[in-house]
């Protein structure tokens, strides 16, 4: 008996080494066209937010990698671009994270006018419930479309939240959570440009050793 469970221990764990080695291979070999397919997809989006008539200088050319937990979500650095126009920035596409989000992070850009005004908002990933929170992609609903030229008055303005919180966002049916996240994420970005633009421009450049 002890050897016949020695010996189904031991298939056991080969049989584990085996699965955990063929993900890790499998890892390896697609990991670059994830990345690939990351980059374009942000390159899409920066190219909605901030159009080509907004800069004649290449974005990556006026990108910093900006750490502020209290402002971006995370304390992790994420980039932001800024359209540059005859030496005058225009606005930036911002990087930022939602950490609360009903199935984890949702990781988003929002590109915001010299003005302070909201050019607009794109989901670049996140893990939200299918026919529910995932209307956060513009591809499923316009409902990301509403921040559109929006704005805030301070960190106290009321209209920052969904309908049911008294704001002025819709929610979606059965999937608050999701809605309230990104428009508080949102929110934070806005003050962010609000409070702390220089934060904007000086942080390390893009691919420098912070």
């Amino acid at each position: 008996m002890l050897g016949m469970m020695r010996k189904n221990g031991i298939t056991l764990a080969l049989f584990a080494l085996g699965c955990t080695a063929f993900v890790a291979f499998t890892h390896s070999l697609t990991r670059d066209t994830i990345m690939e397919q990351e980059q374009a997809q942000l390159l899409r989006v920066l190219d909605e937010l901030l159009p080509a008539d907004s800069h004649d200088e290449p974005l990556f050319d006026h990108c910093v990698m900006l750490s502020s937990e209290p402002f971006l979500g995370t304390s992790a650095a994420l980039p932001v671009f800024t359209a540059m126009k005859d030496g005058q920035p225009q606005g930036h596409a911002i990087e930022a994270i939602a950490p609360d989000g009903y199935s984890g992070e949702i990781k988003l850009v929002v590109g915001v006018k010299v003005d302070g005004t909201l050019s607009g908002v794109r989901v670049l990933n996140h893990n939200e419930t299918p026919g529910l929170g995932d209307k956060i992609e513009l591809k499923k609903s316009p409902w990301v479309l509403d921040f559109n030229g929006q704005s805030v008055l301070g960190e106290e303005d009321p209209r920052w939240a969904v309908r049911s919180d008294g704001g002025q966002f819709d929610a979606f049916t059965g999937a608050t959570i999701t809605p309230r996240a990104v428009v508080k994420a949102v929110h934070k970005v806005l003050l962010l440009v609000q409070q702390q633009p220089g934060l904007l421009t000086s942080a390390p450049r893009c691919g420098d050793s912070v």
